[in-house]
């Protein structure tokens, strides 16, 4: 089992953010998840919200076409982080990535087919070289959709919050996806039983209890995404 950091390890840096990143890296953890948006002059960028005040403190949305990244520290919570972090592109977090062994890019919602295209699109573009590390992750099918019919050299993975059950596994299937992403109060022993029958890699998220870590590392899973990466580092 592989103990992926969530948008870098948000329990102990700050969120998706190069420190954050190399922060993982320092920890000697491989394995990292973290969000990307793209903005509406095409640049893909790695944040979670679609508004930067929950991480800055200062509202604006990531959509806004007169926006500058580097107006916007995302250590609104971490007081004591000296280093200033702002809104990282993906190519930026890329170069520091590039020896990781498993990268699970998750790709927000968008509102229309055509955005999914256009994004996934660009995704490929930029992800090239990365063909072995990455799984792209959505909630969104439209995502999912796009990477399907453009016949993605990517490793693709649905991501499951809402209790459907086994139509999670059957979704995930007609989607062409090889891995499927269980909040954790989801990840039921049934849930995982199905995903294993359904030969899905899986990862749990967002899991910082040791002992639950433990328990889902004896029920097989591939990937335990988790806010405190360095706890689990030194007890599992």
């Amino acid at each position: 089992m592989q103990i992926i950091g969530h948008r870098g390890a948000r329990g102990e840096a700050p969120e998706n953010t190069l420190g954050g990143f190399r922060y993982l890296r320092d920890l000697g953890i491989r394995a990292v998840e973290f969000d990307i948006r793209q903005l509406n002059n095409d640049q893909l960028v790695i944040i979670h919200d679609d508004n930067f005040l929950r991480t800055t403190g200062i509202a604006g949305s990531v959509y806004d076409q007169d926006l500058d990244l580097q107006q916007f520290d995302h250590r609104k919570n971490w007081r004591h982080w000296t280093q200033v972090e702002y809104t990282p592109s993906l190519e930026q977090v890329l170069r520091l990535l590039h020896d990781f062994k498993h990268i699970e890019v998750e790709v927000k919602a968008v509102n229309h087919q055509v955005e999914a295209d256009k994004l996934t699109q660009r995704l490929a573009q930029s992800l090239e070289g990365f063909e072995q590390q990455v799984t792209i992750t959505s909630f969104d099918e439209k995502i999912l959709t796009s990477l399907q019919q453009q016949n993605s050299p990517f490793k693709r993975g649905l991501l499951i919050e809402e209790d459907i059950k086994a139509l999670a596994i059957e979704i995930a299937e007609r989607l062409g996806c090889c891995h499927i992403g269980w909040m954790d109060q989801l990840a039921s022993p049934e849930m995982l039983a199905l995903s294993h029958q359904a030969k899905l890699n899986i990862s749990v998220w967002t899991v910082n209890n040791v002992e639950r870590a433990k328990q889902l590392r004896d029920q097989g899973i591939q990937g335990l995404i988790t806010d405190f990466p360095k706890r689990m580092l030194a007890q599992l």
